[in-house]
């Protein structure tokens, strides 16, 4: 059974939950660095860089994370989150956790060439890895560079959760 949509005030313990037994992980970002809150994913990765362990392997895919299905595969995680904005009608900042499963019934979110579900569907079958997608809702993803603030602060909470709980 698919987990709900989660608040904001859950991530930590939601997160901490969806990691239980995982033995190796990966952390895809994706984003666009020119589409100013559509980079968070990435941003979010470059702020782990350097202090997590061996355990989690972190890939920034930005803007072509079909691109890393093959890389994802080889390392067979056993669990896989990527972060990424969406546009999910909510406040901008928020952050929601969905299992894979969830992802074949949303529409084909994507600012990508390929649609997160399909992506979602071929690593969870090949790598046959628990798989979770970390979204957080943007607020201005027109073409420029730089997060608004809301994202920025989001972003540090995601990290701060993440260093806090990675294995």
């Amino acid at each position: 059974m698919c987990p709900n949509l989660l608040a904001n005030d859950n991530i930590e313990r939601e997160l901490r939950e969806w990691l239980r037994g995982a033995t190796s992980i990966v952390i895809a970002g994706i984003g666009n660095e020119i589409r100013m809150d559509d980079f968070v994913g990435v941003r979010i990765l470059q702020d782990l860089t350097g202090k997590v362990s061996k355990k989690v392997h972190l890939i920034e895919c930005e803007t072509v994370p079909e691109s890393f299905m093959d890389e994802i595969v080889e390392l067979k995680p056993s669990h896989v989150l990527l972060i990424d904005a969406a546009m999910l009608d909510l406040e901008p900042g928020a952050i929601r956790l969905y299992d894979a499963c969830k992802v074949a019934n949303m529409p084909a979110i994507t600012t990508h060439m390929l649609p997160l579900r399909v992506f979602c569907d071929y690593i969870t079958q090949m790598a046959q890895t628990k798989l979770a997608l970390l979204l957080i809702e943007p607020k201005n993803t027109d073409f420029g560079e730089g997060l608004t603030p809301e994202i920025v602060t989001s972003a540090g909470r995601v990290a701060g959760v993440l260093l806090k709980i990675l294995p």
